[in-house]
């Protein structure tokens, strides 16, 4: 399972609302890459894949792949907007290092 704080609910609903494509939730994603070796992706989705887990948070809805699966069990995810950056951010307890410039991480 993943947790979406408040405010993480609120910015996918707009991202999903604002979509041009008929987005229906919001893929997550971990691939290899960056200085730790992972990485995350999300990108807005119309529907689940085969094999997907699809996650919904008070009528949110989150598609990951079985690859990301396991990497992210337990993920918490927050949005942020502040003056230095925006953006969303994930507590990861699968986690166990990441990169300096907090890019990337390594599982």
């Amino acid at each position: 399972m993943v947790a979406l704080s408040e405010t993480a609910r609120t910015m996918i609903r707009r991202l999903v609302a604002d979509s041009a494509d008929g987005a229906t939730g919001l893929r997550i994603m971990v691939e290899e890459g960056g200085c730790a070796g992972l990485q995350y992706k999300l990108g807005l989705d119309t529907a689940a894949h085969e094999g997907d887990e699809v996650y919904e948070d008070d009528g949110v809805r989150l598609f990951v792949d079985p690859y990301t699966v396991p990497i992210i069990r337990g993920m918490t995810i927050d949005f942020v907007d502040g003056v230095e950056s925006s953006g969303f951010v994930f507590d990861n307890p699968n986690a166990n290092g990441a990169c300096s410039c907090g890019k990337s991480f390594s599982s």
